[in-house]
């Protein structure tokens, strides 16, 4: 089994480093106030105008533009999304970085598929969190911590892997564990989960399954309460304890279902489309078409946004959701959205 560093393995060299975090969004202001929160010195960088700024400065932060913020760092963590790093190393960060600087990316799509090039005297690491950034800060606050990995891409001083360590144990991984991994690791197995199961395979399962049930007759209500809505307690449940502690929760009924019936939805059909998406992200081709869409000013991304957003299951769900937030509203005792007596 791979080693889980925790925070009694893990020294507190970040301490002593300035820290410039690029971007206050998801995971840029949780890696900023969790800094902080752990006795760093930070800066947050953003372009001068940025909704996030003033965030930024009412939360407490020291706010620069992002050649300012990198000039000014020992360490300088790359938060912006994917789409929009490559430009901005290149004209704002690049420039700026210094030897013997430590230059970190939560995600390694850039640096493994040759979009930003970190230069030779300039330590590269990766720390990614393994969940949303505001629930990080959530845990961090409660002093809890969200798993994360962390890889060491360069080290040229001999001392990259102990401060990237140290970073992770600043956000508060390392009180929940920080596992090693590399930059083309990370990359692809993140790709891939988010495609294959989390995002991409569990919204076409949402959909086909809901479609199936109003395509028979059923009404569309009750088809999103069984595909779509009751998501949310399985998953818990699964995270609570694994799939023996949601199959433990179930009735015997749901159990003998997803023995039976599992396999023949997720069959050796499925799985060798799998393997096709995982070939994809290993050989670059995702990532190309990614970068071209962007390139193209990502039209054909934004129809699918547009069409996804009309989906039945959608408006359904809103409506529900409308419904339910009404009803927790109403007044104990009195009908919700009725008139109160």
């Amino acid at each position: 089994m791979a080693r889980v560093y925790r925070e009694g393995d893990i020294g507190n060299e970040i301490a002593g480093k300035r820290i410039a975090v690029l971007g206050f969004g998801s995971q840029g202001h949780a890696h900023a106030l969790n800094l902080r929160d752990s006795g760093c010195e930070v800066t947050v960088g953003l372009y001068r105008g940025s909704a996030s700024w003033p965030k930024a400065e009412e939360a407490g932060l020291r706010v620069a533009e992002i050649p300012e913020a990198v000039r000014w760092a020992d360490v300088v963590m790359m938060l912006l999304p994917d789409e929009r790093q490559p430009p901005v190393f290149r004209e704002q960060v690049a420039p700026n970085l210094s030897e013997g600087d430590l230059m970190l990316f939560a995600h390694g799509f850039n640096v493994h598929f040759n979009q930003v090039e970190v230069p030779p005297e300039v330590d590269l690491g990766l720390v990614a969190p393994k969940g949303p950034g505001h629930v990080l800060r959530q845990l961090y606050e409660e002093g809890k911590g969200m798993p994360a990995l962390f890889a060491v891409g360069r080290d040229a001083t001999g001392q990259a892997r102990d401060l990237i360590l140290s970073y992770a144990r600043g956000i508060g991984c390392a009180r929940a564990g920080v596992l090693e991994t590399t930059f083309a690791e990370e990359t692809e197995t993140d790709l891939f989960g988010e495609q294959a199961v989390l995002c991409g395979g569990l919204s076409a399962l949402l959909k086909a399954g809901f479609e199936t049930l109003v395509e028979a007759g059923y009404q569309p209500e009750l088809a999103y309460y069984e595909c779509v809505n009751e998501l949310k307690l399985i998953v818990d449940l699964i995270y609570e304890g694994g799939l023996a502690r949601m199959r433990y929760s179930v009735s015997n009924t749901a159990e003998y279902g997803d023995y039976t019936a599992g396999p023949k939805i997720i069959d050796e059909g499925v799985r060798e489309r799998m393997r096709g998406i995982l070939a994809d992200i290993q050989s670059g081709r995702f990532a190309k078409e990614w970068v071209l869409e962007n390139q193209a000013g990502g039209s054909s991304f934004l129809a699918m946004r547009r069409r996804e957003a009309s989906h039945m299951v959608e408006k359904v769900g809103e409506e529900l959701r409308a419904l339910a937030a009404e009803g927790a509203e109403s007044p104990a005792g009195s009908p919700a959205g009725g008139e109160t007596r």
